[in-house]
């Protein structure tokens, strides 16, 4: 088999030839390109490979059956626009398997998808920097900030600040450290780092986290969050012994 080099002056004048057959076809049966340009390119490069093999056009997303041109002649070999695409596929389904040539109905609901999605995320980043900005917490208010955090959408610290018993008796999935109320001023040390982070605390009520809060405030750290009823009243997800 030919080895193709896709740096090589030959398949980009191929790949050049490739999108002239492709809006070729788009004219010719009233197609329209898939509005997912990752999935359209990855289809051309395959498509002007397989011409530069075969010298034919085989629809890059199946084995070529046969090792010569008398038995690919003599195999179900699909060549592009392939008959099952035009018969079957994109009719029923809006675009063909390979997903390069689809509808212009099924074209505008994509774009409508991604426009939605696009729209959602910035709704979540919005929600989640709002978020950030209660300084006393609630319940729901946690997980959903533990929730943007796991999508990526923001970035915090959860620290409970009860004693070691506690924590092992039980605490809230997420947590990232252990800094007891009584020991304080030893384990706050270990946060210098972190005063221009996100930090959000958690103890039994919300009282100790709550002192603990004013202390962090008052030396400097920007960004310190309470739970505000604690452990006790939180409904997410906690890790029991």
């Amino acid at each position: 088999m030919k080895n193709i080099d896709m740096e090589s002056e030959e398949f980009k004048k191929e790949l050049e030839k490739t999108w002239s057959f492709v809006d070729k076809v788009n004219k010719q049966f009233g197609f329209v390109q898939n509005p997912n340009s990752e999935v359209n390119d990855g289809v051309a490069m395959g498509l002007a490979r397989n011409k530069l093999i075969y010298n034919k056009r085989f629809c890059p997303c199946f084995m070529v059956i046969g090792e010569t041109k008398e038995e690919q002649k003599t195999k179900e070999n699909r060549i592009c626009p392939c008959k099952p695409a035009i018969e079957v596929e994109i009719p029923n389904d809006g675009l063909c398997h390979c997903g390069i040539f689809c509808t212009s109905a099924y074209a505008e609901d994509q774009k409508k998808e991604t426009t939605s999605k696009q729209e959602t995320v910035e709704q979540t980043n919005q929600e989640a920097e709002t978020l950030m900005k209660q300084e006393q917490l609630t319940d729901d208010e946690l997980k959903s900030l533990l929730n943007f955090r796991e999508l990526k959408k923001i970035d915090f610290s959860l620290i409970d600040v009860r004693e070691d018993m506690e924590f092992k008796i039980e605490h809230i999935i997420g947590t990232d450290t252990l800094m007891p109320t009584s020991q304080f001023y030893d384990k706050v040390k270990e946060l210098e780092s972190k005063k221009n982070d996100n930090i959000i605390l958690y103890c039994h009520s919300g009282s100790r986290s709550f002192q603990v809060q004013q202390a962090l405030k008052e030396m400097g750290y920007k960004v310190v969050l309470n739970l505000k009823n604690g452990i006790s009243d939180f409904s997410g997800k906690t890790k029991k012994s």
